[in-house]
């Protein structure tokens, strides 16, 4: 049997997902961080993009979309503290263009420097969750 961590993954709703991994890929702030069991401790903050689940009794990775957050690496717990969280089957690619199309009007059509920056905050979100369906196509086919 293959070696396995705890993985929780929380969003600011609700409990995504909790279970055993053998690796979880999550998307920190300066790259990707390959966790695997007996990683040392660690705490970061993550960007958003897709967390990567590949779970012990499974061939395809579950794929959770999330906004931004926390990683706490434990010896024997990961725990994923997302500002939202969305299964990769849960997300909604025509919602997402739209919501990534609206942000580019918004910059085009900035009436001030917090407008630009909620509108570059929506973009890159819009952007991820994208990026998050297309790596979820991938392991599916």
């Amino acid at each position: 049997m293959a070696m396995t961590v705890h993985v929780d993954v929380v969003s600011a709703e609700e409990q995504i997902f909790s279970g055993l991994a053998e690796v979880i890929v999550v998307p920190g702030e300066m790259g990707e961080l390959g966790i695997y069991p007996r990683h040392t401790a660690l705490m970061t903050r993550i960007k958003p993009g897709a967390v990567r689940i590949k779970r012990p009794d499974q061939d395809q990775e579950e794929l959770i979309y999330v906004s931004g957050g926390m990683l706490e690496v434990q010896p024997n717990v990961v725990t994923i503290l997302a500002d939202t969280a969305i299964r990769g089957a849960d997300l909604d690619e025509a919602r997402a263009l739209e919501a990534k199309q609206s942000a580019e009007e918004a910059m085009k059509n900035r009436t001030s420097d917090i407008d630009y920056a909620a509108a570059q905050a929506e973009l890159a979100e819009a952007i991820a969750q994208l990026r998050a369906i297309q790596q979820m196509r991938k392991t599916t086919h």
